[in-house]
């Protein structure tokens, strides 16, 4: 099995086939490549380079211009992001963007979203 949730210990021992209950407060952030974006991974299977993850920006921070190389969805849980196309997802609201679309990405006033990547983003910066 190639799906894990990084952090959470023994599961490698888990049989295949068993559900796997995720703690997400036990989960620590881990900062990315961006000031002011951080993640919690929940799933990730690199063979197939899905990432779903809470996603934790401060206001302001950014995300370059990049490529979503295949479906990318986002649901907003607390605050708003942003994006270059005029786009302003507010909490409680979902957007999804397709294969090949391009944009840069900002949280006006921060935010938390749960982000599903079918596989990872290409940055263009």
């Amino acid at each position: 099995m190639t799906a894990v949730t990084p952090d959470i210990a023994g599961q490698e021992s888990l049989p295949p086939t068993v559900s796997r209950v995720v703690p997400v407060a036990d989960l620590p952030w881990h900062p990315t490549p961006f000031p002011g974006v951080e993640q919690k991974i929940l799933l990730r299977d690199e063979k197939r380079g899905l990432i779903t993850a809470l996603v934790r920006m401060a206001p302001g921070a950014r995300l370059p211009l990049h490529e979503h190389a295949d479906v990318e969805q986002t649901y907003v849980i607390e605050g708003s992001l942003a994006d270059d196309e005029g786009n302003e997802t507010t909490a409680g609201n979902f957007i999804w963007r397709p294969a090949g679309h391009r944009h840069v990405a900002w949280s006006p006033r921060g935010c938390l979203c749960l982000g599903i990547f079918l596989k990872p983003n290409v940055f263009l910066d």
